[in-house]
């Protein structure tokens, strides 16, 4: 299946390049230092911020908040990137191939008849995903 390149994949790339220019020798200290565990924090904060701002439909602060996740996020992934574990793209490759498998009544036509059916269809590929990852 090819997806089309979205016009969202611009800001994206924007964002990971400022992440890695705030990473860079010539960055932000603050950014350069922190690491997986210090950015857990601050993830719980803006994820906090960011219900409370769905809760209080508050549109303009959801926008935000979810600017702020996306940017902690990005620098998770740039870390581990820098220590060689794993990229941003592979987060999105995984995510993306996880949400397609998990689909298989919108990517490859299966019958869906009622919610308990999906439910049952979601919980059986997610079994068979753990047996093959163990």
């Amino acid at each position: 299946m090819t997806i089309a390149l979205d016009i969202y994949m611009l800001p994206i790339n924007t964002l990971v390049t400022t992440v890695r220019r705030l990473r860079s020798e010539t960055g932000c200290p603050w950014d350069r230092r922190q690491t997986p565990e210090s950015l857990c924090r601050y993830l719980r904060e803006e994820v906090a911020e960011l219900i409370e701002a769905i809760d209080n439909t508050d549109n303009d602060n959801i926008c935000e908040e979810i600017g702020d996740v996306f940017y902690i996020l990005i620098m998770l992934a740039e870390i581990h990137a820098e220590r060689g574990d794993f990229t941003f793209d592979h987060c999105l490759e995984e995510v993306n191939s996880k949400l397609i498998r998990r689909h298989p009544h919108v990517f490859e036509g299966t019958k869906i008849e009622s919610e308990a059916e999906l439910r049952r269809q979601w919980q059986k590929i997610k079994e068979e995903e753990k047996k093959r990852n163990h």
